[in-house]
């Protein structure tokens, strides 16, 4: 029997979304780090590696198991592709020839392409014109964040924006497809995953990235590479996971608004920035957003929506 899936976000789901969104939004604190001494398919295999070789042993201590079936398996093997080698494949080119603010406006775009996907492709998860009022109200307040001025280069290196879009495509789907997984605790979910990711990048890093050609990191970009692997991939997924279970497709990849509002809260925090005026205006905007989705307005105005 399929589970309910319940698209009003509880306290439990808000709570693990938030904090996946602190957990993504480090990463590009440790990668910062890392992306130095390390070449970045290298660094996708180890992050995806190291994650699924923790969550292994974990599984092991706590008495689970991972499924030893081939139809699992090769549903592991397509969520790796959805969620993990192609949209991390297509960030990094695309990334390589447009600033990382206007990424994040394309990537913020995931949810947008998760309310059509679900319309069509689910019978539990519906377009409704207050979930498109919200996803809107995200994209700008995304916008407003990075800064307002980086639109003026939207229709420069259309390949590479088209890269990101097509990332964020990707994991709408990825988010789509995970709901096959509802049944399985989320540490096996996470765990198979990556370690199908890991089975198909390895051929790839050895071929284009030889490790002959490389330097072992110092001590510092080691750490950064092992907080990448466990906290912003391994338990990130659990969360992940565990969202998509709760709350569905489109709940869970709210996640790409809340990023940077958890970078902009970590740089305030961590590295003593100052918060502007544009920062907390789009907050106000995602705010407004996720409120939309989740479906918390007042009955009056979701009827005129």
């Amino acid at each position: 029997m399929k589970p309910k899936i319940n698209l009003r976000m509880g306290r439990e789901a808000w709570i693990l979304l938030i904090a996946l969104s602190v957990l993504w939004g480090g990463s590009f604190f440790f990668a910062a780090y890392a992306v130095r001494e390390v070449p970045p398919l290298t660094l996708v295999l180890a992050r995806v590696s190291l994650a699924a070789i923790a969550l292994i042993g974990f599984a092991c201590l706590t008495g689970l198991r991972l499924p030893s079936d081939l139809k699992t398996w090769r549903s592991f093997f397509i969520m790796g592709l959805l969620n993990n080698c192609i949209p991390f494949s297509l960030i990094f080119w695309g990334q390589i020839y447009i600033a990382s603010g206007l990424a994040s406006i394309f990537n913020a775009t995931t949810p947008l392409f998760t309310v059509v996907l679900v319309h069509f492709l689910t019978r539990d998860e519906k377009l409704t014109p207050a979930r498109v009022f919200g996803v809107v109200c995200g994209i700008i307040g995304v916008a407003i964040m990075v800064g307002p001025e980086l639109l003026g280069t939207i229709g420069e290196n259309v390949v590479a924006q088209l890269a990101i879009l097509a990332a964020a495509l990707s994991y709408g789907f990825a988010s789509i497809y995970g709901r096959r997984f509802a049944n399985q605790p989320p540490v096996i979910t996470a765990a198979g995953q990556l370690s199908a990711s890991s089975i198909i990048l390895l051929p790839v890093v050895i071929y284009l990235e030889p490790f002959s050609s490389q330097t072992l990191p110092g001590l510092s970009t080691s750490a950064a590479v092992l907080a990448l692997a466990l906290l912003s991939t391994a338990l990130a997924y659990v969360f992940f996971f565990r969202i998509l279970k709760l709350a569905g497709a489109t709940n869970v990849s709210l996640v790409t608004f809340l990023i940077p509002v958890s970078a902009i809260a970590l740089g305030v925090s961590v590295l003593d920035e100052q918060i502007k005026i544009t920062h907390i205006a789009g907050m106000a905007f995602i705010a407004l957003g996720l409120i939309a989705i989740d479906g918390r307005f007042s009955p009056g105005f979701r009827e005129k929506l």
